[in-house]
């Protein structure tokens, strides 16, 4: 048998999880050793119950072991040992990282900065429409978005960043190859052709509750930041932020409304010192990557056009947007120029409360009337 294979029974083992995986492997160094070991040996390891030494012992289980690794190849599944070379960098580094990686489709590559995006099972339409606005743009600029594969803001963000050159990429709280929520099989279908899904969960191994606390730690670990788009106070999404603070991750929350009970998690990760996030340039400057906009003293846009020209030739380009807009979206336009003018201002002059405004100043991003310049300063598109 190959290294690969030993460590590939040792991580389907039930009832026997990565601490106790940990402490055998200290104690024997090498999976092989264990495979091999005898019952009087087992017993006097600390923290083994009966059952545990039983499941090492299980000639059957070894048996179903070496059939389900011969099952990979064909079932186009890929397995990593965290001591294989295509094993994730970022993983090696957090804190209890999997024993064994199961793959369909890709890796997130190393060179590329990836955003895990999350948030609540049962989110709004603004957490639908926000999360597949981020996961879409994001993608477009290269970054690659993780999340779970859940229902709800998980799904819309994978959906979004689908097909971009970033790609996206899910990490399953159940086996390789189980689809969790079922709805979600056409999606996890064509994340395997254009990003991958990733498991520390072998063949066959249902959805348990237990499960999604563990691979949250590789949602995180994965990642150069986590974005959270609607969470509740005590949302499972806050275990990846706890993860991903522990691991030294950068967090990012879009704010809600202070009525929302699915706002109350992000609101408070703000106050706690999340970056608040109104636009994918909030996430990109502090990637450190280009922003799409540079402005110089001559020109607001590096096109020639000058901070004095008035609304009216900007009118005049976006006349067909304009007449789309709707009453609350013409107000904010109407509010704008080209110079420069901050979040906090245009929630003065508008009297409108911070979610309805962002959501308003999204709209008029993706309809190409406004964009984001620095950290939330908005100008008219030109």
């Amino acid at each position: 048998m190959l290294d690969a294979e030993y460590i590939f029974w040792l991580n389907s083992l039930p009832g026997i999880g990565i601490r106790k995986i940990n402490k055998l492997l200290d104690y024997y160094k090498e999976a092989r050793n264990i495979y091999y070991a005898k019952e009087e040996e087992l017993i006097l390891i600390h923290g083994l119950s009966k059952k545990n030494v039983e499941s090492i012992l299980s000639k059957q289980l070894k048996e179903k072991a070496k059939n389900d690794y011969d099952k990979l190849n064909k079932k186009g599944i890929l397995f990593l040992t965290k001591y294989s070379e295509e094993y994730p960098e970022k993983l090696k580094h957090i804190y209890d990282p999997p024993i064994g990686l199961f793959v369909r489709g890709k890796l997130p590559k190393a060179d590329k900065k990836t955003i895990a995006i999350i948030g609540a099972r049962n989110c709004s339409n603004y957490g639908m429409e926000f999360s597949k606005y981020f996961g879409k743009v994001l993608g477009e600029k290269g970054i690659q978005v993780i999340s779970g594969l859940a229902r709800g803001i998980d799904s819309y963000a994978h959906m979004g960043a689908l097909k971009t050159i970033g790609g996206t990429f899910g990490v399953l709280g159940c086996g390789i190859d189980i689809c969790y929520p079922r709805e979600n099989i056409e999606l996890y279908t064509y994340m395997e052709k254009w990003g991958g899904i990733i498991s520390e969960y072998g063949l066959g191994i249902q959805a348990l509750p237990g499960l999604f606390p563990m691979r949250n730690r590789i949602i995180s670990g994965l990642s150069d930041g986590i974005l959270v788009i609607e969470a509740k106070e005590k949302s499972g999404s806050l275990i990846t932020v706890d993860y991903g603070l522990e691991q030294g991750k950068d967090i990012y929350a879009i704010p809600g409304k202070i009525t929302d009970t699915s706002s109350i998690g992000c609101n408070n990760l703000i106050k706690m010192g999340a970056k608040l996030v109104t636009s994918v340039e909030d996430i990109l400057e502090e990637l450190n990557l280009n922003m799409a906009d540079k402005f110089s003293d001559k020109s607001l846009d590096g096109s020639g056009v000058s901070k004095e020209e008035s609304n009216s030739h900007i009118f005049l380009k976006n006349k067909k947007n304009y007449k789309k807009l709707e009453t609350k979206e013409k107000m904010v336009y109407d509010m704008l120029s080209l110079n420069p003018k901050h979040l906090e201002e245009i929630i003065l002059d508008t009297k409108l409360d911070m979610k309805e405004l962002i959501e308003i100043l999204i709209h008029l991003q993706i309809k190409d009337c406004i964009k984001q310049i620095g950290n939330n300063y908005y100008v008219l598109n030109v």
